[in-house]
């Protein structure tokens, strides 16, 4: 069966998903959008996101054609139609067609689309022996240029890192903000353990405010586990106890290594390894 893509209050076949090439979201980069799982048939913290994806569209003034509630229903059926349970689900918003030209006022009918498919971010062994990472050089955008808490469709910042992480080897790469602070990573946040005490950057370090990780910091204080949200610089990350990153597609993925820098043992450690195993069972127990 093929997969079926919503656009616009319609389904097409994915090969017949398509959208104008004088888009404003192809041509500039121009809209926001939201990565969602679904386990087991249930959509994971969906009104956390349809939110996020609301005010990203708010903060660059662009006006999303239907109400949150009607994009609720339309990503629940869309996966229902796809007969899928366990899903990556693309929503996305952009600023709709018109002529050539920056001005946004040039553009008609933004359109929404939602794509239901599968997504394997990183091998399965990378779960259980930890990623290796590397710094990138590109830093992660300024918050007075492009605010990183936005989701937009412009995602060349995170794309340039994660090329630097690829040509060295890597699958993923941390980013520095415009002060050389540890911001999060080309798709992920961070997370240290030190002393049993659980470290992230703040979120005015310029990062994304993360639904998996807001997840898990419900998770690691329920667990009695410290928390600190601190201003954090790469030797907090290279002297850790343990290190993981967090995100939609990602879920919890311990690292191990920065910079040819072994993070404690080497090996995923105890912190990780518990919240990564509440964090599966909260996904699946979560409605």
């Amino acid at each position: 069966m093929s997969l079926k893509v919503y656009i616009g209050g319609k389904l097409y076949d994915k090969a017949d998903a398509k959208i104008s090439v004088y888009d404003h979201g192809l041509l500039y980069g121009d809209g926001v959008f939201e990565g969602i799982r679904a386990y087991s048939g249930r959509v994971f913290r969906l009104a956390q996101h349809v939110d996020r994806l609301y005010e990203s569209a708010q903060s660059i003034h662009l006006k999303i054609p239907i109400a949150r509630e009607e994009m609720a229903r339309a990503v629940v059926d869309t996966m229902a139609v796809n007969k899928l349970t366990d899903a990556y689900i693309r929503v996305v918003v952009t600023r709709g067609g018109g002529s050539l030209g920056l001005d946004p006022r040039k553009t008609t009918d933004p359109q929404v689309i939602i794509i239901t498919d599968a997504i394997s971010l990183y091998p399965a062994e990378l779960y259980e022996h930890g990623l290796k990472i590397i710094t990138a050089g590109t830093m992660r955008n300024h918050p007075s240029a492009l605010n990183p808490r936005i989701k937009s469709l412009n995602y060349l910042n995170n794309i340039m890192a994660k090329v630097e992480a690829t040509n060295a080897g890597c699958l993923e790469a941390l980013m520095l903000n415009h002060k050389g602070e540890v911001a999060e990573c080309t798709g992920d946040n961070i997370f240290v353990v030190r002393k049993g005490a659980l470290h992230t950057p703040p979120i005015d370090a310029g990062i994304l405010e993360g639904i998996t990780r807001d997840a898990v910091l419900e998770l690691a204080r329920a667990a009695g586990v410290p928390i600190f949200e601190r201003t954090m610089d790469r030797h907090d990350v290279y002297t850790a106890d343990e290190c993981f990153l967090t995100g939609t597609a990602a879920e919890v993925i311990p690292v191990v290594e920065c910079d040819g820098r072994a993070i404690g043992t080497g090996t995923p450690g105890p912190i990780t390894t518990d919240l990564r195993r509440r964090f599966h069972a909260l996904v699946r127990e979560e409605r």
